[in-house]
């Protein structure tokens, strides 16, 4: 125990202490500034609004992938679950660099929809924040796959029920915990993810530019207190998300032991 609380002292709740009071050494006018400016508002908003759509894109189709990888045998299978993890080990930075230059108008994919703005705009900030949260889905989900028992859809569908009433009924409340586990962990990685967005977004205020970036920006400045604000916004918004889902999540399990 004391070891524990010595961890989490130094390592956890002392930079968060500090996240808490920097911002307000000028004041809370200046605060308001900062959090009111267009400029501001405009980041908070691409950064969680692009982290919940990709965490949700993630959701669907991790768990598609996640079902193939534990329930088909074929050929390139363990190569293919050894790339999912390739968002974890590859640098940021050149996750941010390759994703630029496929998607760029004259990229691989991006020479073929000139007329869609795919790089350097919002669309290339939601790309990266899905390649980088895509792990999370699939690792959260695929071990509750390899333990659930086949037979209750067997079972299911001597009953009658359809494919698609089997997973609703059967696979989706035995898996939905890990689920939002792992939405929890997509989202968290995808709001505060920075290398990997900055080659692709284009970095233009009020249009690309996420709320990380300008932390950087302001540090540049010297303004700690302006960087600490937009850091304690993205806190205390990214703490009460994870707080609904991780209830949601404890409210689902408590249902399936009842």
């Amino acid at each position: 125990m004391g070891v524990t609380i010595a961890y989490l002292s130094f390592f956890l709740l002392l930079p968060l202490a500090a996240l808490i009071v920097r911002p307000w050494e000028h004041g809370f006018e200046h605060f308001r500034a900062v959090m009111t400016d267009p400029r501001t508002v405009d980041a908070l908003k691409l950064s969680f609004g692009a982290s919940f759509v990709a965490a949700c894109i993630n959701a669907v189709f991790g768990t598609i992938a996640a079902w193939v990888l534990v329930r088909y045998e074929f050929p390139g299978r363990r190569v293919l679950d050894a790339l999912v993890d390739l968002p974890f080990a590859l640098p940021t930075a050149v996750a941010g660099i390759s994703l630029a230059a496929i998607y760029a108008p004259n990229g691989i994919i991006g020479q073929f929809f000139p007329d869609v703005q795919i790089a350097y705009s919002p669309l290339g900030v939601l790309i990266a924040l899905v390649f980088v949260g895509f792990p999370f889905i699939v690792r959260s989900i695929q071990p509750v796959l390899e333990d659930l028992d086949v037979d209750a859809e067997e079972a299911a569908a001597t009953l009658g029920a359809g494919r698609v009433s089997t997973i609703i009924k059967v696979v989706l409340p035995a898996i939905l915990p890990a689920l939002l586990a792992g939405f929890s962990l997509a989202f968290a990685r995808a709001v505060g993810e920075y290398g990997s967005v900055i080659f692709i977004a284009g970095n233009i205020p009020n249009v690309s530019e996420i709320a990380p970036l300008l932390i950087v920006i302001r540090l540049e400045e010297f303004d700690y207190a302006g960087a600490a604000s937009v850091g304690l916004v993205m806190l205390t918004a990214s703490f009460v998300m994870l707080l609904i889902l991780n209830a949601v999540q404890g409210a689902i399990q408590r249902r399936g032991r009842a």
